[in-house]
This record gives C-alpha cells, sequence and structure tokens, in this order.
C-alpha cells in the first residue's frame, strides 16, 4: 500500500517530536555529565579522607579468606530461558509493526494502516481497560488473556492496557511494555493497537481494537 504525503499537521507533529528527542538527548547528556562529576568529586574526597591512613605491618595482617565461586542467579537465568523459548515461539507478522519514535503500533495483516491512524486518534472510544501496574510477568500474561477473553465475550471494541512506564521498577525502564505489546500481537481477537494518546496514559499504556464480537453484546 502507497504511503500517504505528510501533511502539515503530520510534519509540525514530526518537528515537535524531533525537538522533544533533542531535547531529551540534551538532558542525558547533561545527566552523564553530572554524574561523572560527581564521580570524580567522591574519589577526591575518599583519596583525603585516607591520605593519612597507615598501613598495618605485614606480620599483623589477616590472612584473606579463601575466595568463594560467585553465586549463581539460577531463578534470573531460569527467567531468560523462559523469555528465549517464548520469544522463538511468536508467529506474528514482524513487518506490519510501525515503530515512529518511541511509539509502537501494530496491526494484523489484511487490515489497513488507516485503522491504526483512527485508532491512534481516538474514533474508537476506549471502553474498559486493564492496570497491570504490580504485576509480575507470569500474572500480567494471564491477566491480558483473561481481559481480552472477557472483553470479546461482553462485546467490546475498543479498549485500554496500562502496562506503566517503568518509573518504579529496576533501571527505570517499562518491563512489560514489550511483553505486553508481544501477547497482544499472538491473539487472533486483536486486530491492531497502538500507543495510547496522552491523556489516556500516553508511552504508559497502549490502545486495542478487537474482533467484532459474533455473540449479543452482554454488557448491562
Amino acid at each position: 500500500m502507497a504511503k500517504e504525503p505528510l501533511g502539515l499537521a503530520d510534519l509540525k507533529d514530526l518537528q515537535k517530536r524531533l525537538a522533544d528527542e533533542k531535547a531529551r538527548a540534551e538532558r542525558e547528556r547533561a545527566a552523564e555529565n553530572e554524574a561523572a562529576r560527581q564521580a570524580r568529586g567522591d574519589a577526591e574526597l575518599f583519596r583525603a579522607a585516607v591520605s593519612d591512613v597507615i598501613p598495618l605491618a605485614g606480620a599483623r595482617r589477616a590472612a584473606p579468606p579463601a575466595s568463594q565461586p560467585e553465586p549463581i542467579a539460577r531463578h534470573s537465568i531460569a527467567d531468560q530461558k523462559a523469555a528465549l523459548r517464548e520469544s522463538l515461539s511468536e508467529q506474528f507478522d514482524a513487518a506490519s509493526l510501525i515503530e515512529t519514535d518511541d511509539r509502537l503500533a501494530w496491526h494484523r495483516e489484511g487490515i489497513g494502516s488507516d485503522v491504526v491512524r483512527k485508532l491512534r486518534r481516538g474514533h474508537w472510544v476506549i471502553q474498559d481497560e486493564l492496570d497491570l501496574h504490580g504485576a509480575r510477568r507470569d500474572e500480567a500474561h494471564a491477566l491480558v488473556a483473561d481481559f481480552v477473553h472477557e472483553s470479546m465475550r461482553r462485546g467490546v471494541r475498543c479498549v485500554r492496557i496500562i502496562h506503566g512506564k517503568g518509573h518504579g521498577s529496576v533501571n527505570q525502564e517499562p518491563v512489560l511494555k514489550a511483553w505486553v505489546r508481544r501477547w497482544l500481537a499472538q491473539k487472533d481477537e486483536v486486530l491492531a493497537f497502538c500507543q495510547a494518546q496522552a491523556q489516556d496514559g500516553g508511552s504508559g499504556a497502549v490502545v486495542v481494537l478487537l474482533r467484532p464480537s459474533t455473540r449479543p453484546n452482554l454488557r448491562s
């Protein structure tokens, strides 16, 4: 399908994203420089603090303990192996992934890119949501599966899944963000998904379009 030419609004949006990206890079560089400066200052303070320390005489030195083997992170290794098996078993069309800046959108084969465009612009009203804050990966996987199934049963078409921005996780990274998108892309009920608009959670949430239900709408 031929790409549509960028309109004025699209160009302005692109310019804004580029400016935001540049500002973010400058903030990161400033933070790195400050961290390096702080590290140098700490090293100088340490050297000054121990400058008058006198080493112990050789006869009074305690024998160092025998070296111990480094602990093996068995649980971490098991998690990595499980993640590898799951990633190798995924069967979805990677060519249909559309990545613009830090946004990620996906649509099933046979669904036009205009569907994603409408989804991004809020064409479909969000009818329900799932918040995964505090959930571990295995728990989140089950919650997403149940939520999609129940939404289909009730005839819901458009939902939001909040995976978080990672502010409370290790390294401040959104751990569930990539997993949620992988799980959704594997589900036949999902036609498309994209990052939520700013007022709906931004990079901390994803908006999902589901297939029309063949059952009567059971919502009260």
